[in-house]
């Protein structure tokens, strides 16, 4: 999350499709570090190496969070295509091939990743004195104006561009 707090309503600009991919983890037995350690750490070079070639990739952002036992981690893309593209790259698949060795008979950790295709027009947001995050962070952050006073009428306002 970015450090400068945007005072006031803002919301994103609505014009074009993302792709929003949610990936985590969870530590099905605390104790097993040695077990769910090595899956945890196979992430980072991974993020490491999509924000440093973020227009090349078609990387838009990411937000992680972290819970007692759950790992959740928020993509956003600019195309399928670019997310199935990167899939397929040599350093994913390496890391992919790894990851399922550690995940080979090891009930100590579990792993789960979601993928949507969102429209232009078929989604919103409003962030208030916010940092820009999640699809603000991802896409064109602008202030919110009397279009964008509900959820309602931010929806209505895109799916009439």
């Amino acid at each position: 999350m970015g450090k400068q707090v945007y005072t006031g309503r803002y919301t994103v600009e609505n014009d074009q499709d993302i792709i929003v991919f949610i990936i985590g983890m969870r530590i099905n037995k605390r104790y097993a570090i040695h077990k769910w350690g090595p899956v945890f750490s196979a992430m980072p070079g991974m993020i490491k190496e999509l924000y440093e070639n973020q227009e090349k990739l078609g990387f838009l952002s990411v937000e992680t969070y972290f819970g007692l036992r759950t790992t959740l981690m928020v993509q956003y893309w600019r195309s399928t295509e670019d997310l199935l593209s990167y899939a397929k790259g040599e350093k994913h698949v390496t890391a992919w091939k790894n990851f399922n060795k550690k995940m080979a008979d090891n009930d100590a950790v579990g792993f789960y990743h979601e993928t949507y295709q969102i429209k232009s027009g078929h989604y919103e947001s409003i962030y208030r004195n916010m940092p820009q995050f999640g699809l603000g962070k991802a896409i064109r952050h602008i202030p919110a104006g009397s279009q964008h006073h509900s959820a309602r009428k931010r929806l209505q306002s895109a799916q009439s561009k």
